[in-house]
């Protein structure tokens, strides 16, 4: 769905279609160089990367809020 966070354990080129309609990006591997990265950066979009079992404590449905310029990914409860 448009807008929605990507939330994946890494991103290659097969994820590039999806990135100008998503609203963020978080990943469990990666750096500056990576391709969610480089990616996020040429789509305006905001990017978190290398956040340890982010795949397992971030749900589908859940409603997250990615800040890439404090690096926080913040979860709302429920």
């Amino acid at each position: 769905e448009a807008g929605e966070i990507l939330v994946a354990v890494f991103t290659d080129p097969g994820w590039t279609p999806l990135m100008g309609r998503i609203g963020g990006v978080v990943t469990e591997n990666g750096g500056v160089l990576c391709h969610a990265a480089v990616v996020s950066r040429e789509y305006g979009i905001p990017a978190v990367l290398a956040i340890p079992d982010v795949t397992s404590r971030i749900k589908d449905g859940d409603e997250v809020l990615v800040d890439g310029t404090s690096g926080t990914v913040e979860v709302a409860p429920g």
